[in-house]
């Protein structure tokens, strides 16, 4: 890798374990020189026809196309430079506000609103939440995911360097020294091209201060 390390993060803004995962990489651009790059997935495009899932779950996935499809639309008008501020914005109200596990079709579209206005992105990209005019932009965002991963992942995917994977899974967000530390056994584990997969159960939920 070279002396600037590239990062490529798959964000789905519903999802709290990518939003601690993505203030990581937040606080890992204060201590190393990394360039990042911010790319939308769907949980609901990864779950679309899941008949087994449960119901409540099922209407979550309903409510996520909104921000997704607004993240994709964005991404094809502004360009994916400003998706960072608006991921920050919307993540912040999403989870640190409280506000995630919407389960109605509109359920994020004050939301969507008020992080666009924020961060001065045209009121109008609001029209792509309900509509399916970049579901196109949205899959082949998706897809670049998956292709990079592998199947049976979900959100967030991280690519470091040439290698991608799902995770890192942190229920807290490390900060400083730390969170650059913790960065460098990242890239240590992904230059090694045999390494695959660390698991462990999970035993606390995310907290985001």
């Amino acid at each position: 890798m070279t002396s600037r390390d590239t990062v490529t993060f798959w964000f789905d803004v519903s999802c709290p374990f990518c939003w601690i995962t993505s203030r990581w990489i937040k606080e890992v651009e204060k201590v190393r020189d990394i360039d990042v790059t911010w790319k939308p997935m769907s949980l609901s495009v990864l779950n679309e026809g899941r008949d087994e899932l449960p119901e409540d779950y099922k209407r979550m996935m309903v409510a996520n196309w909104g921000p997704a499809r607004v993240f994709a639309a964005v991404a094809a008008e502004d360009g994916e430079d400003v998706l960072d501020a608006l991921y920050t914005e919307m993540g912040t109200r999403i989870h640190d506000g409280g506000q995630g596990g919407k389960d109605t079709a509109d359920g994020y579209d004050d939301i969507i609103r008020e992080s666009l206005a924020a961060v001065g992105l045209p009121a109008e990209r609001f029209d792509a939440a309900h509509s399916d005019r970049y579901d196109a932009k949205l899959r082949e965002y998706h897809a670049g995911a998956m292709d990079a991963v592998g199947d049976d992942v979900g959100t967030p995917v991280v690519k470091l360097g040439d290698t991608a994977f799902f995770g890192p899974v942190l229920t807290r967000i490390p900060r400083g020294e730390e969170a650059g530390t913790i960065f460098d056994g990242a890239i240590a584990l992904a230059g090694y091209p045999h390494f695959f997969e660390l698991k462990r159960s999970r035993t606390e939920s995310p907290e985001f201060d």
